[in-house]
């Protein structure tokens, strides 16, 4: 079967781009521009027609011819270049339909057969998935870095050493007789001591992998009428909150999702807190005491002519927190002190809100780097390490003169778990829910 669907965006524009692959798709493109002769690997000038009708869909158009294995998919594959109006990707969408043993393609089905043809591993898989759906700079830079083979290389080398020291232990079930050297068992021990703590390395990460695809979590918290949901606004340049002069007009809590200068940054506005008499609104700051909690950040917004201060707010206050004292523009100041960042700021004025933004770059910045070479940025990936990391254990545990049948059987399984990251073991089951995010046409 033969699949195809629009790669790039929907009309209006300049140029919409078209795919299609399988074993009859040069016998598609013939049909569908008249060319006798089509050029391979070459930009190849063209018309497109409706093959039941002979009418033109697009004068001037564009072919490009792809023969497998030597193409995206690794079957033959090519892409169709026309003008990017709604009626024409229509007309050359249907036109495709009609022809034999072709069909749309599923989200993601390019990329899944590159994959099941050996063309890309897993782990690239996923992250061409995170490049196209990147928002920010550093999302960006993450997914061209997993998608170059960095994480790549670097689980199949540790892989490699893991078969390495299992063929060693093999090797001494296989032949008894046949004594190894205590060196090498002792090479074996130390190799495998050392993948252990590479794995337990790479797993101890903060997350970071994963809050760079998803966005880093930065609560609005503090005091009623303090500023919270005019801040919120303010730094998404849009109305996202009501703002009222009455006290406690948050009660739910409001996210909205930023690129802070390359920062991806789910920023969420929370009721502000006191004691509450109010049922609803008990339950709003009880809502934003738990964000705050889950929060990679805190913002704790206090008036600056308050005198006194919340204890549950005080409490709040740490080194992942910055407190942005506002209203610097009222004449009642306070002279607050706080073991934390701070901002003196008037959000009415937008007077030092950048300093404020710089700052929210800077402790991100300094809580969530990493010098891993292979950053996690899915879940099912630290399920795997951790699960190698168990088997691992075991195998060290072992006393490997008495068990060493079962201490083969604990690297045999950590080989496995490691392998799968990058889909060196059948990995069917979890295929669908990878490529189902893909757009079509990729």
């Amino acid at each position: 079967m033969n699949i195809y669907a629009l790669s790039s965006g929907r009309g209006p524009s300049g140029i919409a781009i078209v795919r299609i692959s399988g074993k009859d798709t040069l016998k598609v493109c013939k049909n569908l521009t008249k060319l006798k002769d089509i050029n391979a690997n070459e930009v190849n000038y063209c018309k497109f027609y409706d093959p039941n009708n002979n009418k033109v869909i697009d004068p001037e158009a564009l072919l490009l011819w792809f023969p497998g294995p030597n193409s995206y998919t690794g079957d033959d594959l090519a892409e169709f270049q026309v003008h990017g109006s709604n009626a024409i990707i229509n007309a050359l969408l249907k036109a495709l339909s009609e022809q034999d043993n072709c069909r749309l393609a599923e989200p993601g089905e390019f990329t899944k057969i590159a994959f099941q043809n050996d063309k890309i591993d897993l782990l690239k898989a996923e992250s061409i998935g995170d490049l196209i759906h990147a928002e920010t700079e550093i999302q960006r830079d993450q997914a061209v870095k997993l998608v170059q083979g960095n994480a790549s290389d670097y689980y199949n080398n540790l892989r490699e050493k893991l078969i390495k020291s299992l063929s060693y232990i093999e090797a001494k079930i296989d032949f008894a007789e046949d004594d190894l050297p205590e060196k090498v068992l002792k090479e074996v021990q130390n190799s495998i001591k050392e993948i252990h703590k590479d794995i337990h390395k790479i797993i101890e990460d903060n997350k970071i992998g994963e809050k760079i695809r998803d966005g880093f979590r930065v609560s609005i918290t503090g005091e009623v009428n303090a500023g919270k949901s005019s801040l919120l606004n303010l730094i998404a340049k849009r109305d996202v909150a009501i703002v009222s002069d009455e006290a406690g007009t948050t009660r739910d809590v409001i996210e909205t999702y930023l690129n802070i200068d390359g920062y991806p940054v789910i920023l969420a506005d929370t009721a502000g807190i006191r004691d509450a008499k109010n049922e609803v609104e008990k339950k709003g700051i009880s809502l934003a005491l738990g964000k705050s909690k889950e929060a990679d950040l805190n913002i704790v917004v206090i008036d600056n002519s308050t005198k006194n201060i919340n204890n549950d707010i005080k409490k709040m206050i740490n080194k992942d927190t910055i407190v942005l004292l506002n209203k610097s523009d009222v004449l009642d100041k306070q002279n607050h002190k706080f073991d934390a960042d701070t901002v003196l700021a008037s959000v009415k004025d937008n007077t030092n809100i950048d300093k404020l933004i710089n700052k929210i770059k800077e402790k991100l910045s300094k809580k969530f780097t990493s010098n891993n070479t292979a950053l996690i940025t899915r879940e099912r990936h630290r399920v795997k390490l951790n699960e190698c990391l168990k088997e691992i254990d075991n195998f060290l545990k072992k006393d490997q003169n008495k068990n060493l049948e079962l201490a083969a059987e604990d690297l045999r399984l950590a080989t496995r778990h490691l392998g799968s990251i990058v889909g060196k073991v059948d990995v069917e089951e979890i295929l669908g829910s990878i490529f189902k995010d893909f757009c079509i046409g990729k």
